[in-house]
């Protein structure tokens, strides 16, 4: 008889019935083989056929209960038969599970009812037992893998599939026979490993042959680890992770492989020595097998032996290596072949690292290199080639110098020996007399030199760029003011007219190259008495190339010194400036147009006392003509500017002459004293050099250089008799008719305008008188600050504000001298200590 029940026809269009299951149409969802279920039985003799459809799972189970006896089965479930389809099935999820075993029953009523003693029940019952292990299953599978590990040792085919082999091993750890199987396992690879291990002892002599065994011997244990690592894959994640203390295959075989190597010490040192003795034959220039070396190479670092059993030894041989190489080719190679060599194999060995050795033995070997080739050799690469290169300026072999030099941390070497060389060149150009004229060139060409070196070779090195200057300042200030001096003399020569081919901008760019040694300069009061000297001369006597130029100059200057320094320099510019104004007004002036003689033009410079060198006062007897000028000018200023002194500098002045010659008119361009001798010879042709001295009161020494440029140069305007390069007493000079030129105009060279020793020590002089008003107002600025003042700490502070250098005895005369003067008094208690008086 079939029986259904229908739920809720009035909201439901799905049928639903609740089922008994027959237990032999059931599997288990963890396993493919499911436990079996015995037939139900029913109490009542009627059949009951039931049947579940899951709409939610898509799954349908059919069991019929037809047949079944309650009496046979050990366990029951029972159901009661007069329950209505809706008690059994759920309001939530619409349908009803029953589980026996691995089944699952879950009856969900609607709402409670109460019991009822006359409901049938039906009884479901399900068997328990457990499935039984095959006799001698654990041997029979793994003599299978054992089999199957055999013939993978022994590069054999094996009948037994691997997906076999997985399942077997997959059996053995699901039945906790884990542990067994992975000490059955490690003991095959342990034979195996050992005896080809054993093998190898005794084998071929040649050394690469043998490396050739001992790589093919790694390369064939690691494919078959990998082979047995497959198969026991499962045991590998499942036995091995939750054991501690346990390694995994792989390890297992590596840890094996370095136990049975460290019992065959035969194996292990042929293999060292056989690539330390590859590596050496590939230094000496051999070609060698270099996968040969990566793959050993790399089973000792698999091994975890590398640093122990290779690199010490390695990096011993290295050493030897590399001293022998180090003596011998410093022997024989010059420096700049033997860096050469050094980088080059400082490059092999970082390329070594980079193809078979271990990444960690890069620093260590490159030390070891750098230790044997280098700083054994400091000072003998220093001693036999810095100077050679810095004379050559071997720009690219400095600089392989320098980053060699700095892998090693010797910079400080290199350094020091950069300043000892400017210092030993510079000294040979600066203490050379005979070459003074060249010196300021010379310093400047040594000085560029030295500045491309340091830019391109030692990478402006902020400490290097300290040295130089350093040592330029040092060599600059081995004569004491001679080199400030010729720095001044060479801006002259510089900024005088006539510098054919030189631009402005070039000019700019030697002004900046001298403003360089400048810098160095202690004594700048010596440079600017001498600069200021011929800057006079170049502005007094219209010799300047280039007004913008001196400006540019003197700005320059006041950059580097302060105004102070410059303040003179620029009160010249005015007083010219000035000059221009004035003598503009006097040409305009009603003096100037009713009394001028005709045919004269004459400019004056009227030059503030304070702003322009001392010139010593010369005497002249000049020729009426002027006298007239001089004098209205002086009436024209005088009325103009009122309480002012006007002080004739007749050594600075020059003239154009028209010389009418029996050969043609000509232009001379002369000095005024030149210009008053020659006027002489207007009224004669011949005057003896008594007359001569006589007629123009010009001074002995000066009269002699005067006529002897006239008489004696490349322009003869007058002849002197007798010949001779020398004017004497009794010498007489005659008016030059035969004279002949292809110029009009003719510059008549005067030998007072060069400068005489007379001049350069009254130069000097006033620098060092200039000097000690400037020791006396610092000694007395700094005792009127501090009152009291021990002789050490007084001579300490003027070292800190004086400018120039001066000997401690010189200031000491100063203190002296400012006692004498009641400045300062010595204490009465200590000599040592000075007092200041109010």
């Amino acid at each position: 008889m079939s029986h259904s029940v229908n739920k809720r026809p009035a909201n439901s269009t799905t049928n639903r019935t609740a089922a008994v299951p027959n237990a032999s149409s059931l599997s288990s969802p963890t396993s493919s083989a499911g436990p079996h279920f015995p037939p139900m039985k029913k109490p009542k003799p009627q059949p009951v056929s039931c049947s579940s459809l899951d709409t939610k799972n898509g799954h349908q189970f059919n069991f019929n209960s037809a047949g079944s006896h309650h009496d046979d089965d050990p366990s029951s479930i029972v159901v009661d038969e007069d329950l209505k389809s809706d008690d059994l099935v759920s309001p939530g999820n619409g349908r009803t599970s029953i589980t026996g075993g691995g089944v699952t029953a879950n009856l969900l009523r609607k709402k409670a009812t109460p019991p009822n003693p006359t409901t049938k029940k039906l009884v479901i019952k399900l068997v328990k037992a457990k499935p039984i292990l095959p006799t001698n299953f654990e041997e029979d599978t793994w003599a299978t893998l054992k089999s199957a590990i055999n013939a993978i040792f022994l590069k054999q085919p094996d009948s037994c599939d691997l997906e076999k082999l997985y399942q077997a091993v997959n059996d053995l750890c699901l039945h906790k026979m884990g542990e067994s199987l992975y000490k059955r396992i490690e003991k095959e690879c342990e034979a195996h490993i050992s005896a080809v291990l054993q093998s190898l002892v005794g084998q071929s002599p040649d050394l690469v042959v043998f490396l050739s065994l001992i790589e093919k011997c790694w390369q064939d244990l690691c494919d078959q680890l990998l082979m047995i690592r497959g198969i026991a894959l499962y045991l590998d994640r499942t036995y091995v992770k939750q054991t501690p203390n346990i390694r995994s295959l792989w390890d297992m075989g590596l840890q094996l492989f370095r136990k049975h190597l460290s019992l065959c010490p035969e194996v292990e040192h042929k293999t060292v020595t056989g690539l330390l003795r590859l590596i050496e034959r590939e230094r000496l220039g051999e070609a060698v097998d270099r996968t040969l070396l990566n793959h050993l190479l790399k089973m000792f670092t698999a091994l975890g032996i590398y640093q122990e059993s290779f690199e010490k030894p390695f990096l011993v041989c290295t050493e030897e290596f590399y001293a022998s190489e180090g003596v011998k080719y410093m022997q024989q190679y010059d420096v700049p072949d033997y860096l050469k060599h050094v980088e080059m194999r400082l490059h092999e060995e970082l390329e070594r690292c980079v193809l078979y050795l271990d990444a960690n033995t890069r620093k260590p070997l490159t030390s070891t290199a750098e230790k044997q080739l280098l700083e054994c050799h400091i000072s003998a690469i220093l001693d036999k080639g810095f100077m050679m290169l810095m004379d050559g300026s071997r720009i690219e072999d400095l600089q392989r110098m320098y980053l060699l030099f700095s892998r090693i941390n010797a910079l400080e070497s290199l350094r020091q020996a950069l300043g000892s060389y400017i210092r030993r060149a510079g000294q040979a150009i600066v203490m050379d007399e005979e070459k003074d004229k060249d010196m300021v060139s010379s310093l400047l060409e040594f000085k560029g030199t030295i500045d491309k070196i340091w830019e391109a070779s030692f990478s402006k090195n902020e400490a290097f760029g300290n040295t130089i200057k350093d040592s330029f300042e040092h060599l600059i200030n081995l004569r004491q003011n001679r080199p400030a001096e010729l720095i001044a003399k060479f801006l002259d020569e510089k900024l005088r007219a006539g510098n054919k081919g030189t631009s402005e901008e070039e000019l700019e760019g030697i002004l900046d190259k001298v403003l360089v040694l400048f810098r160095f300069i202690q004594g700048k009061d010596v440079f600017e008495a001498f600069y200021k000297k011929d800057l006079a001369k170049r502005l007094l006597l219209g010799k300047s190339a280039s007004i913008d130029a001196e400006k540019s100059m003197i700005s320059k200057l006041k950059t580097e010194c302060g105004s102070q320094f410059t303040n003179k320099l620029e009160g010249m510019f005015k007083d010219i400036e000035l000059s221009k104004e004035i003598n503009e007004s006097f040409k305009q002036s009603s003096q100037a147009r009713m009394q001028l003689p005709s045919g004269i033009e004459m400019s004056v410079h009227v030059l503030t006392t304070g702003y322009w060198p001392t010139y010593p006062p010369m005497d002249v007897q000049l020729p009426s003509e002027l006298t007239l000028y001089q004098d209205i000018f002086k009436s024209f200023y005088l009325s103009k500017y009122h309480g002012r002194r006007l002080m004739w500098q007749n050594s600075l002045g020059h003239c154009v002459l028209k010389v009418d010659f029996p050969k043609g008119r000509k232009e001379l361009a002369v000095s005024l004293f030149q210009a008053v001798v020659l006027m002489l010879f207007n009224d004669a042709d011949e005057y003896s050099f008594q007359d001569i001295k006589y007629a123009t009161r010009i001074e002995d020494k000066e009269l002699r250089r005067t006529l002897q440029s006239l008489a004696c140069g490349k322009v003869r305007v007058l002849q002197k008799l007798p010949k001779g390069r020398e004017v004497d007493d009794d010498d007489t000079f005659v008016f030059n008719e035969g004279f002949t030129a292809p110029l009009y105009r003719i510059k008549v060279n005067a030998i007072q305008m060069k400068e005489t020793v007379e001049e350069n020590t009254s130069t000097t002089e006033r620098v060092f008188q200039d000097r000690q008003y400037q020791v006396d107002a610092a000694v007395v600025r700094i005792m009127k600050t501090r009152k009291v003042l021990s002789h050490t700490l007084l001579i300490t502070e003027l070292f800190q504000q004086l400018k120039f250098p001066i000997k401690p005895a010189d200031l000491k005369k100063r203190i002296e001298s400012l006692i004498d003067r009641e400045y300062l008094e010595r204490d009465k208690n200590n000599p040592q200590i000075y007092n200041y008086l109010a």
